[in-house]
């Protein structure tokens, strides 16, 4: 086994002061004025250190940083980098982890994670916290639980998601994403889920103008929609809802279960409403009707 360097309680600036480093661990460190710090590095541990400029782990493999910090203009932070684990960080740089493969975050704090995940795989977050447009884009094989989020058009793309007890207010999201399963979360945004393939939603919450529409397979299972009109539309449904759904136009097949529907919308010249069952106590209005 290789010996390890230490690197102690440092002050490093300019660039690329740990190019090209193996085998160390380093405490207590600062890296400012200088881009790159640690491009191209391997087998790197680091602990209560602070990033406060451009592109710190570019090109790296085998990540372990705990008690760390990025500050805002540790811009791009973690790119091209491979098996990483962080915990304990506040992340305040945007743009960070993009390309990277083999991510886990615990208790990690994004205050400004605006273009943050983009196109990486192999990701697992617990007790992770972000703000910011466009988390997760184009990213794969994620397992996220006890995840917070402030944020639109988050996880566009996405294929072969897990989140459980989540929060997000998120306008747009889970657009063209593939294979995800939400359990037991709230989810706030309007147009959730457009385009997307295999949605399944299980014990959520949802509020969402036009929500749940363009969607191939959708399930639900014990859900409640809330403030959601125009729901399903174009959509193949399997939903289950417990409480009143205000509005649905449209679904192009399947089943839906509710207690009560306000509005049920059906335009027979966009959609055939014999491809779609509605199972329901009580419909308040009823629109069948031609849209010439």
């Amino acid at each position: 086994m290789a010996e390890r360097e230490l690197v102690k309680q440092a002050y490093l600036t300019g660039e690329r002061p740990l190019f090209h480093a193996e085998h160390t661990d380093v405490y207590d460190t600062i890296f400012t004025d200088g881009e790159s710090p640690l491009k191209e590095s391997g087998d790197i541990r680091l602990y209560g250190s602070m990033f406060k400029w451009k592109y710190p782990l570019w090109y790296c493999n085998h990540i372990y940083a705990e008690d760390c910090t990025w500050f805002e203009m540790a811009r791009a932070g973690v790119w091209y980098t491979n098996d990483i684990t962080v915990k304990n960080a506040v992340i305040e740089a945007p743009k960070n982890f993009r390309r990277c493969q083999g991510v886990h975050l615990e208790y990690v704090t994004f205050p400004n994670a605006a273009e943050t995940f983009w196109n990486c795989s192999d990701v697992t977050m617990e007790h992770v916290t972000a703000k910011g447009d466009y988390f997760a884009m184009n990213s794969e094989n994620m397992k996220l639980s006890d995840f917070q989020l402030i944020g639109n058009y988050s996880f566009d793309g996405v294929k072969n998601m897990e989140i459980r007890n989540a929060k997000m207010l998120s306008k747009d999201a889970f657009w063209n994403s593939e294979n995800v399963t939400v359990y037991d979360s709230f989810i706030s945004g309007e147009y959730l889920g457009w385009n997307a393939k295999n949605l399944t939603l299980i014990n959520c919450t949802i509020e969402s103008l036009q929500g749940m529409c363009y969607i191939d397979n959708l399930v639900m299972k014990n859900c409640r929609l809330l403030n959601t009109t125009l729901a399903f539309e174009y959509s193949t449904v399997d939903a289950e809802i417990h409480g009143k759904v205000d509005s649905i136009l449209n679904p192009s097949g399947g089943t839906i279960c509710a207690d009560e529907i306000g509005e049920l919308i059906i335009e027979k010249d966009r959609i055939d409403p014999e491809k779609t069952r509605i199972c329901c106590k009580s419909v308040e209005e009823k629109l069948d009707r031609f849209c010439a």
